[in-house]
């Protein structure tokens, strides 16, 4: 079933669906007639020569330029056409089709002044598969986002490219081939589709979903290594965690504690220390904190994906044209860049639980380095070099974005958010994740292997699946294979996938 953007309540998952799984999207009656409202108050200001932004007026440092009748519609497109000034290699289709559901969700509200057949282009190329080749990188995060946005305005002219049924051609040509009509700019067409943070605003939705589906991993990683490091699992009673009060926390308690049920450890048969170390007891209280840090995050994304990003704006019932700046990309900025370093935090917790599968003088009893030849083999001691490298470079990444702001239009666009930035590294630090988190996935199996009791079903199901891929490290190997391909399986979920099918939803 299609989804029906109305200009309120489109979730993050929704949008998911569209931008990866290429659902169909419709305009509800309703929006379709709140533009159309729109744009015959705009017509009316127009002919009656009233002065707005973007409208008849030059923007930025030129807002004080008054455009004469002619300058009108020419100028949407030169608008377009400066900028459209990004550099680089293309944005992933997902991330562009995301944006496109974005603006059309600010359309819906009838606030942007633009005629109705913009929206239905942009519709249009979603449910046919034409999508915008974009510049990543060339957006401040104010006014929007505005470069790559040009280049999907560009379409609007028969200019550009666009990538159709998996083959790039030139926008116009894009277009015939989907039969989709080019509709042209005309006044205030351009800067209503270029003018919002929709971009950078996709980019964390599409983020957040993963990094959700990332932490439920994490805490199955978590349980394979405490059982593996044979700990005591009072840490995880949930109970501990609600007189403390933080959601996530009891969340990752529940998700460890489904995770070990059935295990021997649970039995009190098997000896466990009073105490274990803080990245074995502290991973609800971890990845908790992550979990709150995106409930957080998902909140202020989902308001921007349903609110409009517009300068200016237009109040049809009052004939009202008012300027600002909600295009400031800031509310998804901040939030997001505390997202990519509670990745980064979660991330270094799950090497330190590495490390001490690894260290003889740690590890509970196993084998120096998960190896039964020590000394001859190293076995997965550089495999913890691997994630180090990883988590430094997520580090690195993880300084804010969101106060990097450098002037720009001659100051008079003199505070910027950044958030592309922000939305760009995010895409790294999760890329590295699922690195880290699948060495741990590799280790915890390998340590698993050495004990002799019977481990949480939730355990015993991740450690199959991982073993389909990765064999047991009996002998030394080149190891980059299995690490490549382990964190291929984190990216595509197939852990967690088969984990909630045998135990029920780590959300619940």
């Amino acid at each position: 079933m299609a989804i029906v953007l109305k200009g309120s309540e489109l979730t993050i998952d929704q949008l998911v669906s569209v931008a990866r799984f290429g659902e169909q999207v419709e305009l509800a009656p309703a929006a379709l007639e709140r533009i159309k409202i729109c744009r015959a108050m705009l017509e009316e200001k127009v002919l009656a020569r009233e002065i707005m932004y973007g409208v008849n007026t030059g923007i930025g440092e030129f807002s004080e330029v008054i455009l004469d009748d002619d300058q009108v519609k020419d100028f949407q497109k030169y608008l377009i056409y400066n900028h459209a000034a990004g550099i680089g290699d293309p944005a992933p289709i997902e991330y562009v089709r995301g944006a496109m559901v974005g603006r059309i969700n600010v359309h819906a509200h009838g606030n942007s002044g633009c005629r109705p057949v913009i929206t239905q282009t942009l519709i249009a190329m979603l449910n046919k598969d034409v999508t915008p080749v974009v510049c990543q990188k060339g957006s401040v995060g104010a006014c929007g986002d505005l470069a790559p946005m040009s280049q999907i305005a560009l379409l609007m002219l028969g200019e550009g490219e666009a990538y159709y049924q998996g083959k790039r051609y030139p926008g116009r040509e894009a277009l015939e081939r989907a039969g989709i009509p080019v509709p042209g700019l005309e006044a205030r067409d351009g800067l209503a589709t270029i003018n919002g943070s929709n971009l950078l605003t996709a980019m964390s939705a599409i983020h957040l979903y993963d990094i959700n589906r990332w932490l439920k991993q994490a805490e199955i990683a978590a349980a394979m290594t405490i059982e593996a490091l044979m700990g005591n699992l009072k840490p995880y009673d949930k109970r501990l965690h609600q007189i403390r009060g933080f959601p996530g926390a009891v969340r990752t308690a529940n998700a460890i504690n489904k995770c070990v049920a059935g295990s021997d450890l649970q039995t009190g048969k098997i000896k466990v220390k009073v105490q274990d170390a803080y990245s074995m007891r502290s991973s609800p209280q971890v990845i908790g904190a992550a979990h709150d840090a995106i409930k957080f995050a998902r909140q202020q994304v989902e308001i921007e994906l349903n609110g409009v990003g517009d300068n200016p704006i237009f109040l049809p019932e009052y004939k009202l044209t008012l300027t600002g700046a909600n295009f400031q990309g800031s509310p998804v900025s901040l939030p997001m860049d505390m997202v990519g370093a509670a990745v980064t935090m979660v991330s270094v917790l799950s090497e330190r639980r590495l490390n001490r599968l690894t260290n003889p003088a740690l590890s509970v009893g196993l084998p120096s380095f998960l190896t039964k030849g020590a000394g001859m083999f190293s076995g997965m001691m550089l495999s913890q070099y691997t994630a180090d490298t990883l988590i430094v470079e997520q580090r690195i990444l993880s300084a804010p974005a969101s106060i990097q702001s450098i002037p720009a239009a001659a100051d008079q666009e003199d505070f910027v958010s950044m958030g592309m930035n922000t939305a760009i590294k995010n895409g790294q630090i999760i890329d590295n994740a699922y690195g880290v988190l699948g060495i741990e996935f590799m280790a915890a199996a390998q340590a698993l292997d050495f004990r002799e009791f019977k481990p949480g079903k939730g355990s015993q199901v991740a450690k199959d699946v991982i073993r389909k891929h990765v064999e047991f490290l009996d002998i030394d190997r080149p190891l980059y294979p299995d690490h490549t391909t382990m964190k291929a399986v984190v990216k595509s979920g197939e852990i967690l996938e088969a984990v909630e099918k045998a135990i029920g939803s780590l959300e619940e």
